[in-house]
């Protein structure tokens, strides 16, 4: 089932075209990567997809529903989401505690299974041990780690990360790769992932999207196969 489905999609900042003929998928339990250098458009592409961003042309479809026919939940980290200041006044427990609630019920008491879903969050991004500290004690690795670990009790179906991994240290990374994988092949959730560590993610993933361009031309997307070597022609079909 395919979750997300760009075609030709075309976005220009003011009147500089910066993505092409843009065309990509991710289907249910994919893992997949977006990649490219400095400037490569890569948060502008994931943004658009989700319609924060109004291309210029092109079709942009995100399935409605997930592989059982219930609403499909999408959980988003842009970047630098872990900016939280020093004055901020709650624990970790009590933020990735408060994903849990459903929408518009702030109040309803949280289940032992509620309680569960936080404590493997936290445990899976390394940050249990933590879970009284104060947001503003944290460094700024750590900050993203609650962030990751409050979107993961969501339970989303659709997981798009835009550089998740910044500030964690190589065993982290990994951890946090071999958990991506395993939502995706064990429990049948998407990822997209941004990232520029494309060599250590490599065991990890399905599929890898590259955005490149030729010279004085706008970004496009390249397929690169399961064992990287890259594809012919524009666009992912």
């Amino acid at each position: 089932m395919r979750y997300i489905d760009v075609e030709d999609l075309t976005f220009y900042y003011d009147d500089e075209p910066v993505l092409e003929d843009v065309s990509y998928y991710v289907d249910a339990g994919e893992f997949v990567i977006l990649t490219g250098e400095n400037g490569a458009a890569k948060s502008t592409l994931v943004k658009a997809t989700l319609g924060l961003l109004k291309p210029e042309q092109g079709k942009v479809t995100i399935s409605p529903t997930n592989t059982e026919g219930k609403k499909l939940k999408i959980g988003y980290i842009p970047q630098q989401i872990a900016s939280f200041n020093a004055g901020f006044p709650s624990t970790v427990m009590e933020l990735v505690r408060s994903g849990r609630f459903p929408r518009g019920h702030w109040f309803k008491p949280l289940t032992k299974r509620d309680d569960a879903y936080v404590k493997k969050a936290l445990e899976s991004v390394g940050m249990w041990e933590q879970r009284h500290k104060r947001i503003g004690e944290l460094s700024g690795g750590q900050k993203q780690r609650i962030s990751l670990a409050r979107m993961f009790v969501t339970n989303p179906d659709l997981f798009i990360l835009d550089e998740p991994t910044t500030g964690m240290d190589e065993n982290s990374r990994n951890d946090f790769y071999r958990l991506m994988r395993h939502n995706a092949h064990v429990h049948g959730k998407s990822v997209l992932m941004i990232t520029h560590d494309h060599e250590d993610v490599k065991p990890y993933v399905d599929r890898h999207i590259r955005l490149v361009r030729k010279e004085n031309s706008p970004w496009r997307c390249f397929h690169m196969s399961e064992n990287f070597e890259e594809a012919q022609g524009d666009g992912v079909k």
